[in-house]
Parts: C-alpha cells; sequence; structure tokens
C-alpha cells in the first residue's frame, strides 16, 4: 500500500522554496544562482517556483525582503522592554550571535548588497537597511552619530565574519583588534 503524503499549503511551499533560495543565493549570488537548482533543494519542480515567484529576480528580492524582515524581528526581540543604549547593545549581541551561527543568512545578506546594480533590487535592499535604521533610532533614541557608529559596527561585523575572522581566537592580530573595539 502506497501512503500519499500530506499536501502542503502555497504558503507552506512559499517558505520551503525561500528556505532554499536563501541557500542557494548565498552561495552563488543572484546572477551565478540557478532556479533548477533551488527547486531542487525545494523538492519541487522549476515550473512551480515560477508559478509562485514570477521571476529569478521577484524570488531573489523575496529573499531579501524575508532577510531584512527576520533581522528587524531580530533586533525588536532583543530590545524589548530596553531603550537607549541598552537596546544598542543587546542588539548588538543578538545580531553577533546570529552572524556567528549562520553563515547562510551572512551570506545571503552580502549578496543582496551585491547586487544592488539592479534599481528594483537596491530598492527592496534599501527598504529593508532602511526600516533597520528607523528602527534603532526609534528603540535607542541615540543621536545621529551613535547610530552610524552603531551601523558602522555593524557592518565591520558583516565583514569579518565573511572572513570567517569572528572570534578573538581568529589568528590575525589586526583582527583580534577590530574584534575587541566591536565588544567595547
Amino acid at each position: 500500500m502506497v501512503v500519499v503524503g500530506e499536501r502542503k499549503s502555497k504558503e507552506e511551499r512559499r517558505e520551503e522554496i525561500l528556505d532554499a533560495a536563501m541557500e542557494v543565493f548565498a552561495q552563488a549570488g543572484y546572477h551565478g544562482a540557478s532556479t533548477e537548482e533551488i527547486a531542487r533543494r525545494a523538492g519541487i519542480s522549476q515550473p512551480y517556483v515560477f508559478r509562485l515567484f514570477g521571476t529569478k529576480k521577484e524570488l531573489f528580492m523575496a529573499v531579501d525582503a524575508r532577510c531584512f524582515r527576520q533581522t528587524l524581528e531580530i533586533f525588536q526581540r532583543a530590545a524589548e522592554g530596553l531603550r537607549g543604549e541598552e537596546a544598542l547593545n543587546a542588539i548588538g549581541l543578538a545580531y553577533g550571535e546570529l552572524l556567528a551561527t549562520d553563515r547562510t543568512y551572512l551570506r545571503a545578506q552580502m549578496q543582496a548588497y551585491a547586487a544592488c546594480d539592479d534599481p528594483e533590487i537596491c530598492a527592496v535592499v534599501r527598504n529593508g537597511f532602511g526600516d533597520l535604521v528607523t528602527y534603532v533610532e526609534r528603540v535607542s533614541g541615540c543621536d545621529q552619530a551613535t547610530v552610524a557608529r552603531f551601523f558602522a559596527k555593524g557592518m565591520l561585523m558583516n565583514v569579518l565574519s565573511s572572513l570567517d575572522l569572528k572570534d578573538a581566537n581568529a589568528g590575525e592580530p589586526w583582527a583580534q583588534r577590530l574584534l575587541a573595539g566591536c565588544n567595547e
């Protein structure tokens, strides 16, 4: 007797495709990624990817928007009930933990920035990043210079994580100095 698996909803399939797409885009970038590979990893047909997302660009933009939305949710959970420098410190720690534990997330984020030569992709990335800045400004109540330093430190953390130099045992003295500065 053959047991047929439970049929998944369109939304469940969509989430599975987004998960697979994030992995593939993180590895290969927008231009190098294949919708065929995304479909294979999601366990569906390539035409179904296009039925749900229309184009590869629409899928990439959906992954980017989701990535920024998840980052904002992480910021919000970390800062819950906090204000000012306490909120910034909590957000920074949560973001550092994310970078340390999810290399795919980091790489997908970096690929989003790299694809900003396309105006439509750039608009999604700008909106997502803008939401992060607006939230940090609101929850911290800090001045422009403090918020700018906070995001500059975050970008430095992205670079160090991309170079796989994210902890004090990185072995590179210059990286250790930068990491120490990020932890101050």
